[in-house]
């Protein structure tokens, strides 16, 4: 038949806008194919301007259509709407192929199996890949793909290490010094006295070495820098001290130089009192320290009370001290207060001078309100300073009740006579 643009009328057009939305894919193709194959030569082109739909795919649609004309076995049209392929059609799944795959990966994903040599994955890393070479080996080719689809219907997903489990035994009073300490910092809150969370940042290298985390910069140019982290004595290394006062949200850091000691803890909060907590605090008469058991603000660090000795023999405040239980440092409000935040704001940052650790330290914020002060401490404070029985039995220091080497108050030495 040869084509005549008359054909196409109204009732031919407002066909192919009413059915061509209501038809899936393949549907729309056969469908064109159809009327390409009726309208004859040049049906292709005016169905193609018709309806935008491309040349090729017209062309085989009328292929399709002229295939299954006349074939008397041609597969009858679906009953559901929206199927394309007839019941039972299609890739089997591979658990009807394998029922007992499920069982087989979890065996593979067993960490109790290290060491079996039944296990194929007894030292290797439990990849997709992996994961899917040792079902081979069982006798179930699949692909890592497939692997991954079983994971996710299982309700396995990657798992990070997370530190949790204590590496000593916790003591029997843990939690009861947790509520203690709580109780006292209510106390000195409500009273008007300053409840400050102390310790020692991790150490960092300063110098333009990779400083772990992401910063948004264009594609393909990262900061350059170093590959290797040794350290470089010329620039050394910083120790930020960090004093984090509970009831104001603030925070100080005292970035200091040299060796981590207990005098230089002392001196960290001493700095945060002469220039923040004085003025705050005019009207305090006791200060309560809560720390770490360990470093240079650990329980049996006597360098750490004897300065805090001169410090309240200076200040005239009565220091308490409460260190948190052995294998507790994670819960130091320090951590997930000051730290933590410090942290995400210099994540990506290469750490190249002092002025930029204290910079970044400085300007960290949250939309709590916290604000961090930090400066540089020049002092090279000396390892190894002994500190004899002597000097420790004369320090006017009272052990509290509760765990005295958990808890103790060290008053000013002018005032002897409240000792009890």
């Amino acid at each position: 038949m040869c084509y005549d643009a008359s054909m196409i009328d109204e009732a031919l057009r407002r066909m192919v806008e009413v059915t061509m939305p209501r038809l899936d894919e393949k549907g729309r193709r056969l469908f064109l194919g159809s009327l390409a194959q009726y309208l004859g030569h040049g049906g292709i082109g005016e169905l193609n301007e018709l309806t935008g739909v491309s040349r090729t795919t017209i062309s085989d649609g009328k292929a399709e259509a002229a295939r299954t004309e006349g074939d008397a076995k041609a597969r009858p049209a679906p009953t559901a709407i929206g199927r394309v392929r007839a019941e039972g059609a299609g890739r089997k799944p591979v658990e009807a192929q394998y029922p007992d795959i499920k069982e087989k990966l979890l065996l593979l994903l067993d960490g109790n199996t290290v060491g079996n040599p039944e296990n194929p994955l007894c030292w290797t890393t439990k990849s997709l890949r992996n994961l899917a070479d040792g079902l081979s080996a069982m006798g179930i080719p699949v692909s890592y793909v497939t692997v991954k689809a079983l994971l996710e219907e299982m309700g396995f997903s990657l798992q990070q290490n997370k530190k949790y489990l204590e590496a000593g035994e916790s003591g029997p009073d843990r939690d009861a010094q947790f509520a203690f300490i709580n109780g006292k910092s209510c106390t000195f809150l409500c009273e008007g006295m300053p409840v400050i969370s102390v310790d020692t940042k991790k150490k960092e290298l300063v110098g333009n070495y990779k400083n772990g985390g992401g910063e948004y910069a264009p594609k393909g140019r990262p900061a350059k820098v170093l590959d290797h982290d040794f350290f470089d004595p010329a620039l050394g290394k910083a120790s930020p001290y960090g004093i984090y006062d509970v009831g104001a949200n603030e925070g100080f850091v005292n970035v200091g130089l040299g060796p981590d000691t207990g005098a230089f803890a002392v001196n960290s909060i001493r700095s945060w009192w002469d220039s923040m907590g004085r003025e705050r605090y005019p009207q305090a008469t006791r200060l309560l320290v809560t720390a770490d058991g360990g470093g240079s603000n650990g329980r049996r660090n006597r360098l750490f009370k004897t300065s805090l000795q001169s410090f309240a023999n200076d200040s005239g405040l009565e220091i308490h001290v409460s260190h948190l239980p052995p294998g507790t440092s994670k819960w130091n409000k320090i951590e997930h207060k000051l730290f933590c935040y410090i942290s995400k704001n210099w994540r990506g940052r290469p750490l190249e001078t002092t002025e930029v650790i204290v910079s970044l330290i400085a300007s960290t914020t949250t939309s709590g309100g916290l604000k961090i002060r930090c400066v540089v401490d020049p002092n090279n404070y000396e390892r190894g300073i002994k500190v004899s029985d002597d000097e420790l039995q004369s320090l006017n220091l009272h052990r509290e009740a509760w765990h005295g080497q958990w808890n103790y108050i060290i008053m000013p030495q002018a005032n002897l006579d409240l000792i009890v």
